[in-house]
Order: C-alpha cells, then sequence, then structure tokens
C-alpha cells in the first residue's frame, strides 16, 4: 500500500470510527457544540483557536476566513476528526451547500436565525451540470452527507415557487440530512414540496421551524422533532410526513414531539410513501388544518395493514380522533414510550443534551 492508499485507509477509519474530538465528549453531540461558547466578541483575527477546537468566520465583508459557506466548508481538512465550528455572520447566502461525507465533526452556527439565510432555487426538473434533471436528491440548497454534524440559528431555504396541484418535477429541498447522529437547534428549513430530505440516519430536531406544503419532511430517516412548528403554506390539500419505511425490520421513521402543526390549507398528517412507513405524534397542538381522515395510503390500500401511524395525547382543533382512518391509532403509552424522548434516536448513545 503507497502512501496515499495509506491515508486513505486512514480517512475511512477515522469515519468509521465516529470520533469527535475537542470540547465535547468523543463521540458525543453536547449543547457546547451548537455554541461559540465566549461569543462572537472572541473571534477576532489571530483568536480563532478555543482550545482544540477550531473556529472558522464566515462574513461577506470580508472580515472574516471565508466569504462563503462552502468556502469555509472547503478549508475543513478531509478526514477531520475534530470539532470545527464554523460561526455565520449575519447576511443572505445565496449558495448550494455540501457538507461531504468525509468532513464529520462540523457545527454551523449562525450570528441570528432569521438573518442569517443559506438560500437557493433549484428544482427537481431544473438542468443538472450535465445537461439532465437534478432529481429530487440534488435540488438540496443545503446537503448534509457527514456524521456528527450540527447546526444552531441559521435559516435552510429553497426559493422555488410552490407548485400546483399535480405540477411533475417541482420538488424543491432547502435541507437534505444523509449523514448520522445530526442535531438541529432553533432553525429553520424554509420551502414548498419536498423542504426537508430527513434522507438517512438518527437525527435530532430541537425547537426549529420547518415550513412546506407537500410531504414537507420526508424520507428514510430516524428523527426526533421535538418542540418544533410545522407550518403549512398549502393553498389546497398538502401533507406534512413522508416516511419511506421499506421493510418490518428497518428501524426509521419520524417521532414528533411536543410540536406546534399549523398554517393554511388542509393537510394529511403523514402519508405512505414506503408500504411499512410510520410516523408518531405525541404531545402534539394540532391546529384544524388536519383532514379529519388524518392519514393517507399513497393511493394502495394494501398498505393499511403494514404502516404504523399513531398519534398520542394530542390537542388542538385538529386533534379530534373520531373521524381518523380505521388503520391509524390512537396510541397507549405502553405503544407511545419508545417514540417519546432520545431514546428513539439511540440518543444515550451520543446526545450529551
Amino acid at each position: 500500500m503507497g502512501c496515499s492508499g495509506f491515508n486513505g485507509f486512514l480517512v475511512v477509519l477515522m469515519l468509521v470510527l465516529g470520533v469527535c474530538r475537542g470540547s465535547s465528549s468523543n463521540a458525543y453531540i453536547s449543547w457546547d457544540d451548537l455554541s461559540l461558547g465566549g461569543g462572537s466578541d472572541e473571534l477576532e483575527v489571530g483568536k480563532r483557536e478555543k482550545g482544540r477546537e477550531r473556529v472558522i468566520v464566515v462574513a461577506q465583508d470580508g472580515s472574516g476566513d471565508s466569504r462563503t459557506v462552502q468556502g469555509a466548508i472547503d478549508l475543513v481538512p478531509r478526514g477531520n476528526y475534530q470539532r470545527v465550528k464554523i460561526f455565520i455572520k449575519q447576511g443572505f447566502y445565496r449558495e448550494k451547500v455540501l457538507v461531504p461525507y468525509y468532513k464529520p465533526c462540523i457545527s454551523l452556527i449562525g450570528e441570528k436565525r432569521s438573518r442569517t439565510m443559506i438560500s437557493w432555487h433549484s428544482r427537481a426538473s431544473d438542468p443538472g451540470p450535465n445537461g439532465h434533471m437534478l432529481g429530487t436528491f440534488n435540488s438540496a440548497s443545503v446537503a448534509i452527507e457527514s456524521d456528527y454534524f450540527c447546526a444552531s440559528w441559521i435559516t435552510f431555504e429553497n426559493t422555488a415557487p410552490s407548485p400546483p396541484p399535480g405540477a411533475v418535477g417541482m420538488q424543491a429541498v432547502a435541507l437534505r440530512v444523509s449523514g448520522d447522529k445530526a442535531v438541529f437547534a432553533n432553525c429553520r428549513v424554509l420551502g414548498s414540496q419536498d423542504t426537508l430530505f430527513d434522507e438517512n440516519g438518527r437525527h435530532f430536531f430541537y425547537r426549529s421551524y420547518i415550513q412546506g406544503s407537500i410531504d414537507f419532511i420526508f424520507g428514510s430517516g430516524r428523527s426526533l422533532y421535538q418542540g418544533c412548528t410545522l407550518r403549512s403554506t398549502a393553498t389546497s390539500y398538502g401533507a406534512i410526513a413522508a416516511s419511506q419505511r421499506n421493510s418490518a425490520t428497518e428501524n426509521s421513521g419520524f417521532a414528533f414531539l411536543n410540536c406546534r402543526l399549523n398554517g393554511t390549507g388542509s393537510l394529511y398528517l403523514g402519508r405512505a410513501w414506503g408500504r411499512y412507513a410510520r410516523v408518531v405524534y405525541a404531545f402534539c397542538n394540532l391546529d384544524d388544518i388536519i383532514i379529519p381522515e388524518g392519514w393517507y395510503d399513497w393511493g394502495d390500500p394494501s398498505r393499511r395493514g403494514t404502516v404504523v401511524f399513531g398519534e398520542y395525547k394530542c390537542k388542538g382543533r385538529g386533534a379530534n380522533m373520531k373521524r381518523r382512518v380505521a388503520w391509524a391509532k390512537s396510541l397507549t403509552y405502553d405503544e407511545a414510550k419508545p417514540f417519546l424522548g432520545r431514546n428513539y434516536i439511540d440518543g444515550n448513545q451520543w446526545l450529551v443534551l
């Protein structure tokens, strides 16, 4: 094995081990990873090493280490295993951003959620660099493919317009999360159709605001959404969650805990994108935008016997179960318990929050 092959082996080894070293515990994400600690006043030139962690500053006026978010990510070395905090000063960053799989342990920390925005406008039907359509996967304004990623106080946005009913190729992802063990705290994710592609891995969304119209949280992730606001912008019909779970043994699905659902239109709580789709709402406040039937089988009645669609102690004008479809469940405590905390995403193994 030559030197280049050995270096590649080390990169893969560090990613497999999944160890982030720095101010937080090894292989854990803590609140410290979501903040600067001492605040932005400490981020003067020459003072951007805080202990063993590295801080990179993004500022459009040139006062930081990079004018763009992608430029800051590019400064993180391949195979990085130490927590790197990227502090993004207020600004409208119009760019597509990719955090590649070989750069784990990155934190994006915004100066102010409503004024620190990463925005793009791609749709699935738009042509890509090779002339072919981008597809939903590549339409994302921001794509996270690395493990142990954190973000706080940032807005992720796709400004593609809301599609009319029946339109094709209008999927427009604001945020795609494909890595394992990620935390998003106090963020906003704004879009319309397919806003948040929760593709794979275990993720924790905390006190965040997610906006869309059709299937605006979708994918095969195993994720907990706690204390979030889910706001519909639908003008007619829409849906919140579309789980792609395709087998009874696949450990994926979405749990919504103490969330608020509001906005416009008439919405399903979830649709059975996968035959074994799994979506649970617990202690949520549901406005009257929720369609009384609650859930949709994706036009395939055979999925009704395999999906896991449940509600537990929800309230609000949209929480009345009397007209729910017969194949959704009003859960007992024992049935709901696996979805009621961070253990649902194995949080005891990687979260110190």
